[in-house]
Formats: C-alpha cells, structure tokens, sequence
C-alpha cells in the first residue's frame, strides 16, 4: 500500500469485468496472442512503439510488464473476450500523477475486433476504477490526429477535446499533432462515488 495525500492506495491490479469482457493481468503464456497484433502494422500505426518484429520482441515487452507488476507499477490489463478466452488488446494508464490525481489512459486493439464497441467497453471499466479506486480527478488521453476511431472511442467514455498540440510527439520518424482528451470526476456521469 502507498500512502499519499493522508490516504492509502491499493497499487495491486485487480481483475475488473464487464457483461462481454475480462481485463486481467498479461501472462508469459499470452506471447502468441499478444503478437498476433502488435506483429500488424495496422494496429501498431499510432501508437509509439514499433510493430513487433519477433515473437522475441513480444517476449521482451511481456517481461517487462510481468516485472512492473512485481513492482506493484502501472501496467497493462490485457484485454479478454469471454467466449475466446485469449487476449485481443490491451489497456492501461501509461501515466499516474499521483500529486495531481491526473492519469492518462491508452489502449490497444486488433484489427478484427474494431468496431464492436469494445474498447468502449473496457475503457468505461478502466475510468470506473480510475475515479474509484485510484481517486483520480482527471483522466486523460492522447490521439494522433488521424486516428479518429480511437477518438470516437474517447468521445463515447465521456472525455472531451481539449485541444490540437501542434508537432508534440516525434514518432516513427515524425512529428506528429496530437488530440488531448480528458474527463474530470465532475462531469463524469456514471456512478463513481
């Protein structure tokens, strides 16, 4: 347990669940599935790392994460969909100010699931427990410009555009503009108290 602001935080990562859903921690054993998407360059489009290239690569991104929950660190949930019982995406808070009470939120999908409403259902969940469990005030996300199925996502959780950051990011050889997103505990409807 951390202690902070006169109040204790559970770092430990729960099991969360939705009607369609399971977002558990990543295993050693979920190397296939994992780079069954982050191996596509159409997954892998916008987000800041590179398409794996190697079941190695995989391996090493999966060690890494198995080493920040030995750490009690923010790490991804992965993604499960009951009735496939193996991982299609994941989902995390890749930044926790605790200081602030602000996280920012990213998620990743393969491509044969788009447009199913189910990141929109995951990240419903990972905000739910944002304000609840971790007692954020802000939840924020970033998007390149053009990707506007992940903003759609961003809209439909409630999270509002706050504005275009021209050139922030330089990544895959560019620098790209980004969509700040964000929802703060006030106007967040569903029942977080």
């Amino acid at each position: 347990m951390a202690q902070l602001n006169d109040r204790e935080i559970d770092l430990e990562q729960p099991i969360l669940e939705t009607p369609r859903l399971i977002l558990r921690k990543i295993m050693a054993t979920d190397l296939s599935a994992i780079h069954a998407f982050t191996s596509l360059d159409v997954v892998t489009q916008y987000l800041p790392f590179d398409t794996h290239q190697s079941h190695e690569q995989t391996k090493l991104f999966i060690n890494f994460v198995l080493d920040q929950y030995d750490n009690n660190q923010l790490a991804p949930w992965g993604i499960e969909l009951k009735p496939y019982k193996k991982l299609i995406g994941m989902i995390e808070y890749v930044f926790w100010e605790q200081e602030n009470d602000t996280a920012e939120l990213a998620f990743v999908l393969t491509n044969t699931h788009w447009g199913k409403g189910i990141v929109t259902e995951a990240c419903q969940e990972v905000i739910k427990y944002g304000f609840t469990t971790m007692k954020l005030q802000r939840i924020q996300a970033r998007s390149f410009v053009e990707n506007i199925g992940s903003q759609k996502v961003l809209e439909k959780c409630g999270l509002k555009l706050e504005g275009i950051l021209k050139k922030r990011l330089f990544i895959k050889g560019k620098h790209r503009d980004i969509c700040m997103y964000a929802i703060i505990k006030d106007d967040d409807n569903r029942k977080t108290n």
